[in-house]
C-alpha cells in the first residue's frame, strides 16, 4: 500500500506541475538539456569499452564522438515524430478539424519541440546544446555555417513551442534532421580509417538520395504547402510569420550548398573506386 501511495503521489505530481500545459515547453527543454549530457557521458563510457580506436582519438575527436551521437539519438527521435505529425496524424489535416492548419498543436506536439519523449532528449535542448558545444570548441566542431543553422533551429523551434502557432512547418523543416544519422556515420566510418571500405561507398549514396528526399523535394513540398495556405499564415503572430519565411528559405540555401558538396564528395570516392 505505501509503495502505491508514492506511485500515485509520482503520478499526480508529473500530471499537475511537469506535464501542466503551462509548464510543459519548461519542463521539456529542461529534461532534455539533462539528458543530452546524459547520453554524452554514456557514450564516452561504451566507446572505451566496445571501440578499440576510441582511446587513440584526441581530445577534441572525442568529444565530437560523443557530440555526434547526441544528435544521432536526436534525429532518429525527432524524424519519426515530425513524420508522424506532419503525414499520419489528423492533427494537421485540412479535413479533420476546423480552424487555420498554423493555429493547431497539442500537448504532445508541443512536448515534442521540447522533449524527446522517449529517449530523454529533446529538440529545443539539444540544439542549445550543440550550439553551446559549437561556439565552445569553434571552429572545431562546425565553421559559421553551423552556428546559423543552430540559431535558426534555435528560433524556429522555440516561437512555435511557446506559441502553439506554425508548429506544422516546424515539424516539416525538422523531417530533414533524418539525413543528420548518415552524415555522422560517415565521419564515424572516416575517423576509424575506413574511407576506402564499401560500407563508406555505400554511405555516400544514401546520403545522396536522403538528402534530395529530406532536404531538396521535401523544401520544395513545404514552400508549396506555405503558398496553399497563405491566407492561413497571415494571421500567425509577427515573429512566427518572419520565421515561417525566412528560415526555411534560408536553410534551403544552405542545403543546396551542401548538396553540391555531396554530390562532389561522392563522385571523388567513385573515381577512386574505378
Amino acid at each position: 500500500m505505501e509503495i502505491k501511495s508514492y506511485q500515485n503521489q509520482a503520478e499526480l505530481l508529473v500530471k499537475e506541475y511537469l506535464l501542466a500545459d503551462s509548464v510543459i515547453p519548461y519542463t521539456s527543454v529542461i529534461c532534455g538539456i539533462c539528458a543530452c549530457k546524459m547520453v554524452y557521458d554514456l557514450t564516452q563510457l561504451f566507446s572505451n569499452v566496445y571501440f578499440k580506436s576510441y582511446p587513440g582519438l584526441s581530445k577534441l575527436q572525442r568529444t565530437e564522438w560523443s557530440n555526434r551521437s547526441i544528435s544521432t539519438f536526436h534525429a532518429i527521435f525527432i524524424t519519426i515524430m515530425s513524420l508522424y505529425f506532419v503525414f499520419w496524424s489528423n492533427l494537421y489535416s485540412d479535413h479533420e478539424y476546423a480552424g487555420p492548419i498554423t493555429f493547431r498543436s497539442s500537448a504532445l506536439s508541443t512536448f515534442t519541440l521540447g522533449k524527446l519523449f522517449i529517449f530523454g532528449q529533446i529538440s529545443l535542448g539539444y540544439f542549445l546544446s550543440d550550439l553551446a558545444m559549437i561556439i565552445w570548441f569553434y571552429p572545431f566542431l562546425g565553421g559559421m555555417e553551423y552556428v546559423l543553422h543552430h540559431l535558426l533551429s534555435v528560433a524556429g523551434i522555440a516561437n512555435p513551442m511557446l506559441t502553439g502557432e506554425g508548429q506544422v512547418y516546424t515539424f516539416m523543416v525538422l523531417i530533414s534532421e533524418s539525413t543528420t544519422p548518415g552524415i555522422n556515420l560517415r565521419w564515424y566510418l572516416d575517423t576509424a580509417g575506413m574511407k576506402r571500405s564499401r560500407a563508406y561507398l555505400i554511405n555516400g549514396v544514401v546520403m545522396f538520395v536522403a538528402w534530395l528526399v529530406a532536404r531538396i523535394l521535401l523544401f520544395m513540398y513545404l514552400f508549396y504547402h506555405i503558398y496553399l495556405h497563405y491566407d492561413q499564415v497571415k494571421q500567425v503572430n509577427s515573429l512566427g510569420q518572419l520565421l515561417i519565411s525566412i528560415v526555411p528559405l534560408v536553410l534551403s540555401v544552405m542545403n543546396l550548398m551542401w548538396f553540391g558538396k555531396i554530390i562532389k564528395g561522392l563522385m571523388k570516392t567513385l573515381a577512386k573506386r574505378h
